[in-house]
């Protein structure tokens, strides 16, 4: 795991990352989880989480990380774990799915435009 707090540079505490990882393979609830694997191998992964809304009768479906391994980026690993949310928002009647990126993360944003619409909030945080 620390190495993939190194590519994802952020720092993660220990009992945040159990509390995950006992909650995904006890299939407890959320998050929910897709990974990607390619000959074996872990290439990439998602987690998500359903919000409720004061102003959509649907749950809101908040993905919180897409991770894709550099060795195959551009293959279409992220495409694939989009759609796989996006299919399970849709099974939950969810009345939109979003998430948030850095704006130097141009990569990606070229994926996420292709796939969503970029909207014009600006995140606050404490």
């Amino acid at each position: 795991m620390a190495r993939l707090q190194r590519v994802l540079r952020r720092e993660v505490e220990d009992r945040t990352t159990d509390r995950v990882w006992e909650a995904l393979e006890g299939e407890t609830g959320e998050p929910h989880c897709f990974i990607a694997e390619q000959g074996g191998k872990l290439v990439g992964f998602t987690h998500y989480f359903y919000l409720r809304s004061t102003s959509d009768w649907g749950p809101r479906c908040y993905m919180q990380d897409l991770f894709v391994d550099s060795s195959v980026r551009g293959g279409g690993v992220g495409y694939s774990l989009i759609e796989a949310v996006y299919a399970d928002a849709d099974e939950n009647d969810a009345a939109q799915t979003f998430w948030l990126t850095t704006t130097t993360n141009k990569a990606a944003q070229k994926l996420y435009d292709r796939v969503a619409s970029m909207t014009s909030f600006v995140k606050y945080r404490r």
